[in-house]
């Protein structure tokens, strides 16, 4: 069934023109009002009543939620157009912008996937004495405290919240399932007269939790704590900081869902093979430690993971991918973005990614400022780190003049500048930047300012996996060029074999994970498809004569999609029978180093030269053949046992 568009030109303040809107989406738009969320919320309902009706408002979302709520409906379907394209000092036409943002909207949402975590509000407080007791005072009743204290002070009368003493050695896990290791650990004697007492201190104490609230001085107890999910810390100097995280951790019980944000794939990982380390791409990058290695692959704790995004950008293979939106709906928008905007009568399209930092910046911009250009098309992302290279390149072919990054303040600045460098150095410098500024001011000058490159001539629409996407794409963006150099670390290139050192072994073929390198079963050939090579480093590593180097670079020539040759020698003919087996240098310089050497003398030098088939009969045909035996006992017959009764 077809959306319905409920346009609203929020008291006059943006231009709407609803047949050109329709013309323009092909859906039907309904006539422009002015105060939908108030005097004309009657109209919303009677869109909401008819199904498919997609209310061209985010601001007001609790009263169009509320009102469906009345009427017994789901929640509406709501597009932001007012300050992503219709509050804007720009003169051009929004028409071609309102177009594409709509029918990015049209896309149909990926299905959220997410785990239940329960946190039955058994809370750890951490710090110096006169903090944390007191934060166990507000906490206790609404969670049960416990409070760690390092050195055996006064302690509290009150038993509304235990009391331990010990000295911290480890802490792991998240909200709900916190296990910290302590060692030193005393806890109260309950009874006897007077002052508490505490037991004799052990090692090794295992405490559970759901909630983790960490006042002390001392660094984090884990990497980017402000990702750990039921790990709250404050400075115990900072009042306002600690009231903050008690109010944060008192609300912290129940049943919570955790986004899943990515999506594994075991065979596809690259990360070691037979003991031999390769790929290390996303443990290198991953912010929170959510990503460990587990044999030759690396698994991911969905409940660690903060879902930045970077771990998808850098995997080589696809191995680990984004998947909170998956990224081939995240290509799919990009893709639409583009095409409905030329199609609606745009021309040189920009593309600005952001997160929700930077969605709050454009409406600040909007409402206080000049907004955005008509010809700068926004992204709204979970994450920026997911836009990697591959992403950018398809915004490019797709018809893009230039993609701009807005980084929140919680984004990898480390990460997105490696991911355009490299994208840089596949589509040119111009045409990709990272805009680092939290002022919506600056954002909409460096934006007014810009000046964008002429965008590709004919833009395509690139499909399959991410490093298919990327070949595509950077075809459509350097016609006529073969080869593109890149910088070291790439995941494309190809592998360089010194073929004086190499000696045919296929340790290397036997070892790479995606299959790039190969053999000849009939010839002595090492084989090599530059298209799977993901520049992992385990064929160099594995290599026992140090013959293999690494060339970064992406070849966008067809033969890069087909095998060709890197090393080959003449095979050896088996001196019995002819059969060729082996590499003739090989089996020579073998032949010519044992001559003379006892144990091979006679026709033992000879069997080297021989073929399997050859070279066992041989064996068994020797003088001290080792497989020979005693003659086998002749079978005893019946006339054998009837002769022995006769005998006696």
């Amino acid at each position: 069934m077809t959306k319905t568009l409920i346009p609203c030109d929020c008291l006059g303040t943006q231009a709407l023109d609803a047949k050109a809107l329709s013309k323009a989406t092909g859906l039907q738009v309904m006539p422009v009002c002015s105060a939908l969320c108030t005097t004309d919320l009657s109209r919303a309902a009677d869109a909401l009543t008819q199904g498919n009706a997609v209310i061209c408002c985010t601001q007001e979302s609790r009263v169009f939620e509320a009102l469906a709520a009345d009427l017994d409906l789901p929640p509406p379907a709501l597009l932001d157009l007012r300050d992503r394209a219709g509050w804007s000092a720009d003169p051009r036409s929004k028409l071609p912008k309102m177009a594409a943002l709509t029918a990015e909207a049209m896309l149909p949402a990926a299905p959220e996937k997410a785990l239940d975590v329960i946190s039955e509000g058994l809370c750890l407080v951490l710090g110096a004495a006169d903090v944390a007791l007191a934060a166990a005072e507000q906490l206790a009743p609404h969670l049960g405290v416990t409070v760690l204290l390092e050195e055996a002070e006064d302690l509290p009368d009150s038993r509304a919240y235990e009391v331990i003493t010990g000295k911290l050695r480890r802490a792991q896990g998240a909200l709900g399932q916190f296990r910290v290791t302590i060692d030193a650990l005393r806890q109260v004697q309950p009874g006897g007269r007077g002052s508490l007492t505490l037991t004799e201190p052990r090692d090794g104490g295992i405490s559970d939790c759901d909630i983790v609230l960490d006042l002390r001085r001392a660094p984090p107890l884990f990497p980017a704590p402000e990702k750990r999910e039921g790990y709250l810390r404050a400075d115990p100097g900072n009042p306002l900081a600690v009231a903050a995280a008690v109010m944060a951790a008192s609300h912290l019980t129940g049943t919570f869902e955790k986004p899943l944000h990515v999506r594994t794939d075991a065979l596809l990982c690259a990360h070691s093979r037979a003991g031999q380390t390769g790929c290390t791409r996303c443990l290198d990058l991953c912010p929170t430690g959510a990503i460990v290695p587990d044999g030759d692959h690396v698994t991911v704790d969905p409940m660690i993971c903060a879902g930045c995004g970077a771990c998808s950008a850098v995997c080589p293979s696809g191995a680990i991918s984004f998947d909170a939106p998956p990224v081939d709906l995240i290509l799919r928008r990009v893709q639409v973005l583009a095409q409905s905007y030329l199609a609606a009568g745009g021309f040189v399209p920009r593309l600005l990614v952001h997160d929700a930092t930077g969605a709050e910046m454009i409406r600040l911009a909007a409402r206080h400022g000049d907004g955005l250009p008509a010809d700068v098309l926004p992204l709204d992302l979970p994450s920026i780190g997911v836009f990697g290279h591959a992403e950018m390149l398809a915004a490019l072919a797709a018809g893009f003049a230039a993609v701009t990054l807005l980084p929140g303040p919680g984004s990898d600045r480390t990460a997105l500048e490696a991911q355009i460098t490299l994208a840089r150095a596949l589509a040119g410098a111009d045409r990709i930047d990272l805009l680092d500024t939290p002022d919506p001011e600056v954002l909409t000058a460096t934006l007014y300012d810009a000046s964008a490159p002429a965008p590709v001539a004919t833009p395509v629409r690139p499909m399959g996996t991410r490093r298919q996407v990327t070949r595509q794409a950077a075809r459509a963006l350097n016609p006529g060029t073969d080869t593109l150099p890149l910088p070291q670390g790439a995941p494309y290139g190809a592998v360089l074999v010194d073929t004086d050192a190499c000696t045919l072994c296929l340790s290397c073929v036997s070892l790479c994970p995606s299959g790039a390198l190969g053999d000849n079963p009939d010839l002595p050939q090492l084989r090599f498809q530059e298209d799977a090579c993901l520049q992992c480093g385990i064929c160099a590593t594995a290599c026992p004569e140090d013959a293999i180097t690494y060339e970064p670079r992406l070849l966008l020539a067809e033969e890069a999609l087909s095998q060709r040759v890197l090393h080959e020698e003449e095979p050896f003919a088996c001196i019995d029978c002819g059969t060729l087996f082996g590499v003739k240098s090989t089996i020579e310089r073998i032949t010519e180093k044992l001559s003379g050497h006892a144990m091979f003398s006679g026709d033992k030098l000879r069997m080297i030269q021989m073929c399997d088939n050859c070279r066992v009969n041989a064996q068994y045909h020797t003088q001290d053949n080792p497989f020979a035996g005693r003659d086998r006992p002749r079978p005893r017959t019946t006339e054998d046992y009837l002769s022995k009764r006769r005998d006696h």
